[in-house]
């Protein structure tokens, strides 16, 4: 009797479709949810299958991506898919605990142990109202040109080592003291070594 109930129920479950690999080959992302194609790794072809991933993050598989489905009810044709992965672009050799965003082009981001995150890009754009850096040691730009479009305030003292020059606008102002080392050019002329004709005739010599 219980081997005739195991049978039937053998042969119910055959007749199920269980979760199964498969291969993606096109997604669309226009879709509220978006829907990919594929193929199992038996041959049979999966058309039109949603792709749910987590709330918050969203990515659009390559071509050639592998992906875990599960037929809902059984039905291949009605297959979800609930994980991908595409060996040959992740990152590989992360240490326990760190954590990546990637993409097939080689930009990323890595939260690596002790606390530091690196990026690797090309361009890297940052569009907000406010953007506030909170560094209490230092901030660190290694770059051969560092341009503002408007406005650069410094609450405190501005130090450069390659000199100064400027251009256009309303000129510079001082609003304090304008100390020189060496000498200060005006229009030509030196604030250290020009000379005015005398009072009396003559030509006066250099400031004291």
């Amino acid at each position: 009797m219980m081997n005739d109930v195991d049978k039937r129920i053998r042969r119910a479950m055959a007749g199920v479709r269980q979760a199964f690999r498969s291969v993606l080959t096109r997604v669309g992302s226009a879709s509220a949810v978006q829907l990919v194609q594929g193929e199992g790794l038996a041959g049979e072809p999966m058309q039109d299958a949603e792709l749910f991933q987590h709330y918050g993050l969203t990515s659009n598989p390559p071509a050639g991506t592998m992906a875990v489905a599960l037929p809902v009810g059984g039905k291949t044709s009605h297959s979800i898919v609930i994980a991908t992965e595409h060996g040959s672009y992740r990152l590989k050799a992360l240490k326990t605990g760190e954590v990546a965003l990637y993409t097939d082009e080689g930009a990323k981001i890595v939260l690596k142990r002790g606390r530091l995150i690196e990026t690797d890009c090309d361009v890297f754009k940052v569009n907000c109202k406010i953007w506030e850096v909170n560094a209490s040691d230092k901030a660190d730009f290694n770059t051969p040109m560092l341009t503002a479009s408007e406005q650069v305030t410094a609450g405190g003292q501005l130090n450069g080592n390659g000199g100064m020059a400027i251009k256009g606008g309303a000129g510079a102002h001082v609003d304090g003291t304008l100390e020189a080392t060496v000498d200060v050019i005006a229009a030509g002329k030196s604030g250290a070594h020009h000379k005015h004709p005398g009072d009396s005739g003559g030509i006066t010599g250099e400031p004291a």
